[in-house]
């Protein structure tokens, strides 16, 4: 059911640095090869000048499915908008900004989150008539998957790069993405009305870096609206029309699902072959289940309905699926009495790769946390949560996000869709550890690390990650990069004044403060892009902090043994900041085991008891201040330390840079 690929060897030498990754012990083309064969490839995607007209069902050869594709700013909604008013989707002022990027948080830091999908149609000047479906994806490297599913969906894709910025990480990542669907690939120039747009040298690399013959790419602006019409005509002249299966038996793929209170879980798929009409008995592969659709049709900002779906259409399904997690990204939705013979290839459970915990930041508001998240769950089947519990904090949940990115955006979900006080602790990663006694753990949560005497060796996930720079700030990229254990596995220079470094970095590293400190030293010019590639033995240790000789649990740490004392000593240093004086002195201890790495004491409150001795024999003083330090002594013993919340939350969410 898959569709054909070509020619399905060119992607692994279409691209010289990418091909060493893939292929390390073979030679890769040089750029007049890459140049030949890329015209070779685009020349199968040319379509016939005479199409055929519609008759009932939309005709195939009359479909476009594409994608546009980008690094984070370089104007993909904004290019989408004026596709829509173009197409007459959107009338051409009265409207908000990014209409498809429909979350408040969204808008705010300019990325997509969640994907959109809308069926425009589109009229050529010789009045010929089609329908191009636009299936958005997100534009964040954690959500990686939903991206190739959503591009498993498309026949072609629209490069988008930015006139002033140029190819960056992202824009490679994700054309390999596109490359690796044998997606047909329209380069374009973004931004072109800017004052620091530099057209030849973004042509130039475009050229040398990624292949294309400098005569197919387009110029635009996204903002201004200069070129979109010419850009809607290359796509319905070199993106290739769906294959025409309308006879096989029905077979969709789930790129995108999202819930609706009344409604249930709204699916949206790609038809590969067959026809769905409401009333058909359906089943999603991967989970077995059986539902009838009750409604299906297309979407154009809104739910259109329609009477049927048939091989090649982008469109929704509701089928009275109760949850999103019932609907898994990449599942297959075939005919439950004639099923296809195998599900629809590139399904996988999304693995969440970060974890934290989350609490309330009152205990008496658990009720309400768990009520906003079985809420937002419905709506994001990417998070993973269990209910979790902590000496310190109380009641909460231990929860699973794609990436950092992820985790923020369900932080700022809780606080400002739900009205959430939460506290979030530090975030981890996922260990391998390898017991004594032969057995293997997987450990997400610092309290479920074992003593060190159990433990005969652990493993960290480690990244291949893609750093984009101009040379001029490289002298500060490599050591950022080798202070967090990186190892440096290449360096090319793309042109006179960009490199590319690769390196293998620990994820663990990466989820505290490496963006910002990438994006602090380049002055924000280096694009940075990773994908999780395997795991690494690593000298690890429990960091456990006590505070009046208990331990608090929500306070532990897991981190590299070569670098626990230094930690261990920041820990108990911001917290002799954080927690108030008492009557009593109160030490501070972090500790490995048994073994104590660290300490500091808040000194007791003073009070001066000899106040009200006016003179007399100094006995009488003696006597009132050895009083006072036996009461002190029996208030050490009996007496529990007030740890505020802010201390929580200073210590953990800002890891000392």
């Amino acid at each position: 059911m898959e569709r054909q690929s070509a020619s399905p060897q060119w992607r692994l030498y279409a691209f010289p640095f990418r091909m060493r990754q893939l292929l390390p012990n073979k030679k890769p083309y040089g750029a007049a090869q890459i140049k030949r064969r890329s015209r070779c490839i685009r020349s199968q995607y040319t379509r016939p000048a005479a199409l055929r007209t519609f008759s009932g069902m939309t005709d195939c050869t009359r479909i476009r499915n594409f994608s546009i594709i980008a690094h984070i700013d370089h104007g993909k909604s904004t290019l989408a908008d004026r596709m829509l008013e173009e197409t007459g989707i959107l009338a051409k002022t009265g409207h908000a900004a990014q209409v498809l990027d429909d979350m408040e948080l969204e808008k705010e830091r300019g990325i997509t989150i969640k994907s959109q999908t809308v069926c425009m149609p589109y009229r050529l000047l010789d009045g010929a008539e089609y329908v191009l479906n636009l299936i958005d994806t997100p534009g964040h490297v954690d959500f990686s998957y939903e991206v190739s599913r959503a591009l498993a969906s498309c026949e072609g894709a629209v490069l988008l790069i930015d006139a002033s910025q140029g190819v960056e990480a992202q824009t490679l990542a994700n054309m390999y993405l596109a490359m690796e669907h044998n997606l047909a690939i329209i380069p374009v120039i973004n931004k072109i009305d800017l004052a620091s747009a530099n057209i030849p040298l973004v042509m130039h690399q475009i050229e040398h870096e990624l292949g294309f013959d400098p005569d197919e790419v387009l110029q635009i602006s996204a903002k201004m609206g200069i070129n979109i019409d010419a850009l809607l005509a290359a796509i319905v002249a070199r993106i290739p029309s769906p294959k025409d299966a309308t006879a096989e038996p029905f077979a969709a793929l789930l790129f995108d699902s999202k819930y609706d209170s009344y409604r249930g879980a709204i699916m949206t798929v790609r038809v590969f072959s067959g026809v769905a009409r409401a009333g058909d008995a359906v089943t999603l592969m991967q989970t077995g289940q059986r539902y009838e659709i009750n409604d299906l049709g297309v979407l154009k900002l809104g739910f259109e309905a329609r009477r049927e779906l048939g091989a090649g259409e982008v469109g929704y399904i509701i089928a009275g699926v109760k949850t999103v997690s019932d609907t898994r990204i990449g599942d297959t939705l075939t005919h439950a009495d004639r099923p296809i013979p195998q599900a629809l290839s590139g399904f996988r459970d999304v693995k969440p790769m970060v974890f934290a915990s989350i609490y309330p930041m009152k205990s008496e508001d658990y009720v309400s946390l768990k009520s906003a998240m079985e809420k937002l769950k419905l709506n994001d089947a990417s998070l993973i949560y269990e209910p979790d519990s902590s000496q310190a904090l109380g009641f909460g949940f231990r929860c699973g996000f794609l990436g950092l990115l992820h985790l923020e955006v369900v932080q700022e979900r809780l606080e400002r869709e739900f009205d959430q006080d939460i506290i979030i602790t530090s975030p981890t990663v996922e260990y391998e550890v390898y017991l004594t006694n032969g057995t293997k753990l997987i450990v997400d949560n610092p309290v479920k690390y074992p003593e060190p005497q159990y433990v005969e060796r652990a493993a960290e996930p480690f990244v291949k990650a893609v750093i984009i720079t101009p040379a001029e700030y490289m002298g500060a990229i490599i050591p950022l990069c080798l202070e967090k254990r990186g190892a440096q596995r290449g360096m090319e220079y793309l042109d006179e004044r960009r490199i590319q470094l690769s390196f293998d970095l620990p994820l663990a590293e990466i989820v505290y403060d490496f963006y910002d400190r990438l994006k602090s030293v380049s002055r924000g010019y280096a694009s940075f892009d990773y994908e999780i590639a395997s795991y690494e033995a690593v000298d690890l240790a429990r960091v456990d902090i006590l505070v009046n000789g208990k331990q608090v649990d929500a306070l532990s740490q897991l981190v590299v043994h070569s670098g626990a004392q230094l930690r261990g000593r920041q820990i108990v240093e911001r917290l002799k900041n954080l927690i108030p004086r008492h009557q009593f002195k109160i030490p501070l201890q972090a500790a490995i085991g048994g073994t104590i790495i660290a300490r500091e004491t808040i000194g007791s409150m003073g009070k001066n008891v000899t106040a009200k001795c006016y003179g007399g024999d100094i006995t009488r003083k003696r006597k009132l201040l050895e009083k006072q330090k036996e009461g002190k002594k029996r208030m050490k013993v009996f007496g529990s330390v007030e740890i505020p919340q802010s201390a929580f939350t200073e210590v953990l969410r800002t890891p000392d840079k």
